[in-house]
């Protein structure tokens, strides 16, 4: 059984890194802006870079809000990266336009005491058990590139904290849902781990789909 993996392209993100990263690890994925292989997707990696803004316009002009929505409350596995995990929650800082409200909560700036955009390599502590984490480490360095970070409304799906001049969530786990502020595929072996435990959730979903 082939499980259909889909990074969604609606002109707003680092698409190629992504899918090399994918098929570095052996699991080719779908580009694709088109909803209705969103829907039938299997699993769905929701990058992104710029404005939540403009991202959000680019949604809707593609029809993809709707379909993005859908495949989380069905519990079909959906990585944000970057500003995709920003898109996830209810409103941002930066733009009045609501996001995806998929997870509870707001995209707030990182503050002023400190040189924004954060870009560069920064820790991730992990807080809590996740598949997805599986033989990542705790303080795990990872790659950044971003003014805004995601305060979720409920405390307990913030899986990975990183310091910069204040402690933000720079992992959103829940369920089927995984966001990162930072870039996986940048960020060398322990990144494209993350991916390959993403592809193994997907794949055991999968099997157990095909078992009902």
């Amino acid at each position: 059984m082939v499980t259909k993996l889909v990074i969604v392209d609606y002109g707003a993100g680092n698409l190629r890194s992504v899918a090399k990263a994918l098929e570095r690890i052996g699991y080719p994925a779908s580009v694709t802006g088109d909803p209705q292989e969103v829907v039938e997707a299997q699993g769905v990696i929701l990058p992104g870079v710029g404005s939540s803004g403009a991202a959000m316009r680019a949604l809707e002009e593609r029809g993809l809000v709707e379909p993005l929505r859908r495949v989380a409350v069905q519990g079909v596995p959906l990585f944000g990266v970057c500003l995709g995990m920003q898109l996830l929650l209810d409103t941002s800082e930066e733009d009045p336009r609501p996001c995806l409200g998929i997870v509870p909560g707001s995209v707030v700036r990182l503050p002023s005491s400190v040189k924004v955009p954060h870009m560069g390599w920064n820790q991730v502590n992990l807080l809590r058990k996740h598949p997805v984490f599986y033989n990542v480490p705790s303080g795990s360095y990872f790659y950044f590139v971003h003014s805004f970070y995601a305060e979720p409304e409920d405390i307990s799906v913030v899986a990975g904290a990183t310091d910069y001049g204040t402690t933000f969530c720079s992992v959103l786990a829940k369920d089927n849902l995984v966001a990162t502020q930072f870039h996986p595929e940048k960020s060398g072996p322990v990144g494209l781990r993350l991916y390959e435990n993403f592809v193994r959730l997907m794949v055991l979903r999968g099997v157990r789909q095909s078992w009902r």
